[in-house]
């Protein structure tokens, strides 16, 4: 009989726990959270204090099960979570399900928290218990409301303004319109010529560059060489006042101090793994949890770094004696400050946890540690590590030479500037401005230069540059902005990110974010119409209150109601005045030469498309669909019209079949006679030609070959080889041939009571479309028809078993949103894709937080 029952999130948490703690203690996880909102409209009740709706989480049911008949063997719980809001509602949710079981009545029931998973840390806070942190789980209880009504007020109406299975979400939507404004800065962007004049001069053999500074006893602007004849002429200028020599007029010498970067955060960890491995900011997330949680280093699991969610750049007082130790026993005394280095975070809310990241022993060396590592746990440990050392590190020391240099007088001025490391200090181990993967110093040397000392001058170099645009946001620079503007919190940076790629709102071009066509309408729907909840000040002002609830500073309830009745009243207003037509952002193109129709682009429920026409006209509007890489904001009367060429046609084949080219549900094909082929990735269906065609068709047709085994052409009947053995096929029905007969021995008759006996094909289209044949079933050989639609799912709806019930804001009710897959954010919706009910996700509708409430 176990005397103390240990609850974490995790397994692999568990496993590292339990081996500090003896015989006396058995852990178990919870799997994330065991409780959450119901996935349906009323989960938060705003007429009865807000009031909570939950359920258990079906997948988890089964480890609660598993914790309530341990718990009856044990003497005491003890929650151990982690130290967040989220941890706390972990704890807060299983506390409340093993009450409503009874099982709590004769047990001792503890709260701790560690910031690190190490024997010291453990034993320190099984020693130092607490009760549940009501604060932090009101405010985990407010966020979660709000992400709610948030996501199932606004998304609903966008369904029905814009098109169906779109999301709104509190946070998601002001990092949306971040991505938004910056595309639309660079496409506002002009780009501006400008010219710059260098000296190539040398003293001694030694070569060196100086830039232009002064021409004419003008100071120079950016633009003020802003043409080649600008340039050309101010080069013969100061060729000919040089006469081939420089004098040095001014040298500075300074030394320069450059400190070391704090250590991480959540924020800047993210940051810099993107910029220096390439990590996405799920990835780094993913790799710092297993860090965390626990890595066996060949005598069991040991948790290798501090609590991997936080804003705080302080360190405990030991750490930071081990890591001055290790700097002086494997740098030198002299790299050691003779003060411990402190560092203050810029964020005034910054409290959830107490330490920045680092190791929890500098001890462990990366080189060390690598055959224990996977190459990610490696790259990232080796990252904290470095960073962590470096911050307690003395400067580097640059020394840092100026000098200026006249051609003819003072009135063409040159500069030259240089620059060695006299010191490295912390950069012996790490700087921030440089991927570890190079091998790159500070030193820009200049010969040794005296004041009155000529120079010479080889050549004066024009060179031509343009104005740039802003770069787009990379996952590292949004994460920056979004901790700029106070948005989010650390733990939702990641889920912000995948939030947008998923919904389709943005996606990754070079690792660079660029907002997709529904994306720049909803974003457009949302700061026209709600205006003020996509306003990043107001969303910072709101995750501060959040802060202050989690400090006991305010109280949840009044916080909520001071949002709820504007909003509420906000969405019913817009439902109310606003049309469909003018939310999707009909762009008019221009006039279709032809009819003399306009011609606008907007969005439809499968996507973007050109309509030609209006639908009250008496001809009905013609559509067609963008092409891949084709945006709303940029496509062209020109490129609009090309869309209406296809189908066309090309001619026919050497059988006298005809041969025209369009493109389907599957893509582009050719269609020769009643048979399709389909177009290769380089084949452009609006440029293709006959010879290019008539090769498609001849390996369609070579395809068929290898396929065909007989055919009754009276009747259209044919037998063929198909991916799961030989069939039938009337291009109706397809019906397998028995196992006991010969597919080329079969009679027509045969044939017949074969597909008379198969069953009908399921149409999955709109009522009245068409099944037709398509290259690319063909290409599979299974004989099926392809251009199908996408059917409903006949099955009922998945509920979840669990048990519901009922919190109300009186109880102190608190909620989170954390998964079981390490501890990441779910996704609870009861809508698939379009709006339609899948059983995927019902199934997932029981685990989480809602497509709706999305952040």
């Amino acid at each position: 009989m176990s005397k103390h029952l240990v609850i974490v999130e995790s397994p692999a948490k568990a496993k590292t726990i339990e081996k500090y703690l003896g015989k006396d203690f058995e852990v178990m996880a919870s799997y994330g959270h065991v409780r959450d909102l119901l996935p349906k409209e009323g989960a938060v009740d705003p007429d009865h204090g807000f009031r909570m709706n939950y359920q258990v989480i079906e997948r988890n049911e089964k480890h609660v099960e598993r914790i309530a008949r341990a718990l009856k063997k044990a003497d005491s719980l003890i929650l151990a979570t982690d130290p967040d809001r989220e941890g706390e509602a972990i704890s807060w949710h299983l506390y409340e399900l093993l009450q409503e079981r009874g099982l709590l009545e004769d047990k001792e029931t503890q709260r701790v928290v560690f910031h690190e998973i190490t024997q010291r840390a453990v034993k320190e806070a099984i020693e130092h218990p607490r009760g549940l942190s009501w604060e932090l789980i009101n405010a985990q209880q407010a966020r979660r409301a709000l992400d709610y009504l948030v996501g199932f007020n606004l998304s609903p109406l966008l369904w029905k303004k814009i098109k169906r299975g779109l999301s709104a979400g509190r946070v998601q939507s002001p990092a949306l319109r971040m991505i938004v404004e910056r595309e639309q800065e660079i496409e506002r962007f002009v780009s501006r010529e400008y010219w710059t004049l260098d000296a190539l001069a040398a003293k001694d053999g030694e070569g060196f560059t100086a830039r232009l500074q002064v021409l004419g006893g003008h100071k120079l602007d950016q633009f003020d060489i802003a043409s080649e004849d600008d340039a050309e002429q101010a080069r013969q200028t100061l060729t000919q006042a040089a006469g081939g020599r420089l004098r040095v007029a001014k040298v500075e010498k300074k030394q320069r101090r450059r400190n070391p970067a704090p250590p991480f955060t959540t924020s800047t960890l993210q940051q810099e793994a993107s910029r220096k491995l390439g990590f996405s900011a799920s990835r780094t997330m993913r790799v710092a949890q297993q860090l965390y949680e626990g890595i066996d280093l060949g005598t069991g699991p040991i948790g290798l770094i501090s609590y991997m969610r936080t804003d705080s750049v302080t360190l405990a007082n030991e750490a930071i004696q081990e890591i001055r130790g290790l700097i002086a026993q494997r740098y030198g005394q002299d790299k050691v400050p003779d003060s411990p280095r402190t560092y203050k975070t810029k964020s005034k809310n910054a409290q959830e946890a107490h330490e920045a990241i680092r190791p929890t022993s500098v001890q462990r060396l990366p080189e060390e540690l690598k055959d224990h590592l996977s190459q990610d746990q490696r790259r990232l440990y080796e990252l904290i590590w470095k960073r962590t050392v470096a911050c307690q590190m003395i400067h580097a020391t640059l020394d840092t030479v100026a000098a200026e240099l006249e051609a003819g007088g003072p009135e063409h001025v040159f500069r030259a500037t240089g620059s060695s490391v006299r010191d490295p200090g912390f950069m012996a181990v790490y700087r921030e401005d440089q991927d570890d993967a190079k091998v790159e110093s500070d030193e820009r040397l200049l010969p040794e230069l005296s004041e009155g000392e000529q120079v010479t001058l080889n050549e004066v170099q024009a060179d031509q540059h343009f104005t740039e645009p802003p770069p787009r946001y990379s996952e590292a620079s949004l994460v920056k902005a979004l901790e700029e503007h106070g948005i989010g919190r650390p733990s939702t940076y990641a889920a912000i990110i995948s939030t947008l790629l998923q919904r389709e709102y943005a996606e990754l071009v070079n690792r660079r974010f660029i907002p997709t066509d529904i994306g720049r309408i909803v974003n457009t729907f949302l700061t026209q119409h709600f205006t003020q909840y996509v306003d990043y000040d107001f969303t910072a002002r709101l995750e501060d209150e959040l802060d202050e609830i989690s400090r006991g500073e305010k109280e949840w309830i009044p916080v909520m109601e001071g949002f709820w009745q504007r909003f509420s009243e906000q969405v019913k207003e817009k439902e109310a005045t606003v049309t469909r037509e003018e939310a999707v952002q009909a762009r008019e193109l221009g006039t279709d030469p032809k009819s003399g129709r306009p011609v606008t682009v907007r969005m439809g429920r499968y996507g973007p498309f050109v309509q030609i026409g209006t639908k009250d006209d008496e001809e009905k509007p013609r559509f067609a669909g963008l092409r891949p890489g084709q945006k709303m904001d940029a496509i062209t009367l020109e490129e609009a019209l090309a869309l209406f060429k296809l189908p066309r046609e090309l001619g026919e084949t050497p059988e006298g079949e005809p041969l025209l080219v369009n493109i389907g549900r599957f893509g582009p094909y050719v269609k020769f006679g009643s048979r399709y082929a389909s177009l290769g990735k380089e084949d452009d269906p609006y440029t293709i030609e006959l010879p290019r065609a008539l090769e498609l068709v001849a390996e369609r047709k070579r395809l068929d070959a290898e396929r065909f085994i007989q055919s009754f052409d009276e009747e259209g009947i044919r037998v063929l080889k198909g991916r799961y053995g030989p069939y039938i096929t009337d291009g109706n029905k397809n019906a397998r041939v028995p196992k006991d007969r010969e597919p080329k021995d079969l009679t027509l008759e045969e044939c017949r009571e074969l597909l008379a006996a198969a069953p009908e094909k399921k149409g999955r289209g709109r009522k009245g479309a068409t099944a037709k044949k398509s290259a690319q079933s063909a290409d599979k050989g299974d004989g099926k028809t392809a251009d199908k639609g996408t059917g409903k799912t006949t099955g009922k709806k998945k509920a979840a078993t669990g048990k519901s019930s009922t919190t109300t804001a009186k109880a102190k009710s608190g909620t989170g949103s954390r998964g079981t897959t390490a501890k990441g954010k779910t996704t609870a919706s009861a809508k698939g894709k379009g709006g339609k009910t899948t059983a995927k996700s019902a199934a997932k509708s029981a685990t989480g937080r809602s497509a709706g409430a999305s952040r």
